[in-house]
């Protein structure tokens, strides 16, 4: 299990600055290299956990913000637009833990997770429209598919914030906490799913994302080759052994 800490509480956790989509983007690399690791928790330092965009570099024009029109579409190219690419390649399951405010591209990192645990403070909000601007880090691709086409339209036109309650009746979120009770409640999720054999994990993984692409009959023939590959796997034999022995499988990843 591997937690990763969004940490600059004085700036609101802001992650469009290119130092931040760097160490972001390698350490997700390294997590999807690292067959060790079954399950990873997002969260954010301090009171909040992102405010998207670093609102003092878009006054001062610097940063992603820098530039002609043509310029700052590179910008997004090069920088924030990565971390989504990140995180749709990384096939272990991932938790956001959100501790407070989810704001822009903090929300949609929030929605590029699997599975949302959110704390009584926590709140959601597209508010790119609030700022003069769109969702530029696929925030319009992740956000109908967790809150449903209505939902993610009524987030991204009003930009107005969700509070935890409405996001749970929506099921945007799985579990609402208390503030000390969330990272527990995290990472108890997070043993849950670990618990499980790590390249099983990472295949039914592949399947649900790759379900938003294609046909049921493409999904059928993925799920026929990754159930070959179970199948076969020592992984496998184990949790048979382990059922009919009435124990606790030993996981080793092969």
């Amino acid at each position: 299990m591997v937690t990763l800490t969004l940490n600059q509480p004085k700036l609101r956790n802001p992650i469009t600055d290119l130092d931040f989509v760097d160490a972001f983007t390698a350490r997700c690399d390294e997590i999807q290299a690292d067959m060790s690791v079954r399950c990873v928790i997002i969260t954010g330092a301090g009171k909040g956990f992102s405010s998207g965009g670093n609102i003092k570099h878009m006054q001062e024009r610097t940063g992603t913000f820098a530039g002609t029109a043509d310029e700052i579409a590179d910008n997004y190219r090069k920088g924030i637009q990565r971390v989504p690419k990140a995180m749709y390649a990384l096939d272990v399951p991932v938790i956001a833990a959100v501790n407070g405010a989810a704001y822009g591209a903090g929300c949609d990192l929030t929605m590029m997770c699997d599975i949302r645990i959110a704390s009584e403070k926590a709140v959601f909000a597209e508010n790119f429209v609030k700022v003069g601007l769109i969702p530029g880090d696929a925030g319009a691709w992740f956000l109908p598919r967790v809150a449903g086409a209505s939902r993610a339209a009524e987030m991204t036109f009003t930009g107005e914030p969700v509070d935890t309650q409405t996001a749970l009746s929506w099921g945007v979120v799985s579990k609402v906490t208390a503030p000390d009770d969330l990272m527990p409640a995290a990472r108890d999720m997070a043993a849950r799913i670990a618990v499980n054999p790590p390249a099983q994990l990472r295949k039914a993984k592949r399947l649900l994302r790759a379900s938003h692409a294609h046909s049921l009959n493409d999904i059928l023939e993925l799920s026929a080759v990754y159930q070959g590959a179970c199948y076969v796997s020592e992984d496998h034999h184990e949790a048979v052994a382990a059922i009919l022995e009435k124990r606790a499988p030993e996981f080793t990843g092969r």
